[in-house]
């Protein structure tokens, strides 16, 4: 994947009201745990989503409102409380899993957005919670991307040996493939290496090695922009795949602008300097 692969003319956002351009949700965990959730919800807006709501448990909604401007927040503590926000039709994509917490209590959640059947990327946490509960995973359904790392590929797909997914580019390239048509979505094999992979055999390779390298996305919350990205795209009519292609190369373009220094807050700060070079 490079420069040239970018879908230019829908990264430029048109004319319109804020809702013309998708309304993102994004989950949290409770107190203490919402900054992943604050991370991503933030690069949702940034990349250009329309509208990003953050839903979190009542404890700590005062964490999150203390911390965010542009963000909206609602009460989602339990399935009932997200069937009520998914009625609102206009939520046009979903996040879930960064800092969202693995607790059985959280299950019911995972269920109720899967049900929904909207764009959603699973992240982090929720992908810990598919390796827990393997029956979540026939809930799974092509709007969705999953971006393990390889700690969390390992967990998802334990019949991969750590060999196998360590070797060339092209054992893990058949890995990923293989993972995404098992699970019946967009898989992203996140690392040096990162490869898009989705159910119908195609894959994608973007390399964060020489000209590309960006050392400093190994820092605390990075893989939380990278969702919130992804998820942003997908709440403006990109499609999981374009999304998911897209989001990586401008993860890594965002690092490299950036360079020595870098925190994940950081990410979304730099993406409209990266945008602005793209589409002048």
């Amino acid at each position: 994947m490079n420069r040239s692969n970018l879908p230019l003319d829908l990264l430029q956002k048109k004319q319109g009201h804020k809702f013309d351009h998708g309304h993102a949700l994004v989950l949290s965990g409770g107190v203490g745990r919402t900054g992943a959730a604050r991370l991503a919800a933030m690069a949702a807006l940034r990349i250009g989503a329309g509208v990003v709501s953050i839903g979190t448990p009542p404890a700590a909604i005062s964490e999150v409102a203390a911390h965010i401007s542009a963000l909206m927040v609602r009460k989602i503590k339990t399935p009932h409380d997200l069937e009520i926000a998914l009625s609102d039709k206009r939520i046009s994509a979903l996040c879930v899993g960064p800092g969202f917490g693995t607790s059985s209590a959280q299950i019911g959640l995972i269920e109720e957005i899967l049900a929904a059947k909207r764009a959603t990327v699973l992240d982090a946490d929720a992908i810990t919670l598919l390796a827990m509960n393997r029956e979540l995973c026939t809930l799974l359904h092509p709007a969705c991307v999953l971006t393990p790392h390889a700690g969390e590929f390992a967990r998802l797909f334990p019949d991969t040996s750590a060999e196998a997914f360590a070797a060339s580019i092209d054992k893990r390239a058949e890995v990923t493939i293989n993972a995404a048509h098992d699970m019946g979505c967009i898989v992203i094999a996140k690392g040096e290496n990162t490869l898009v992979a989705d159910q119908n055999g195609h894959v994608y390779l973007h390399q964060a090695t020489g000209a590309r390298a960006a050392p400093w996305l190994a820092t605390a919350g990075s893989g939380d922009v990278l969702a919130g990205f992804i998820t942003g795209l997908m709440a403006r009519g990109f499609t999981p795949l374009e999304a998911a292609k897209a989001a990586v190369w401008l993860h890594v373009e965002c690092a490299i602008t950036f360079g020595p220094g870098l925190i994940a807050e950081d990410l979304p700060a730099v993406l409209p300097k990266v945008l602005r070079k793209l589409l002048v």
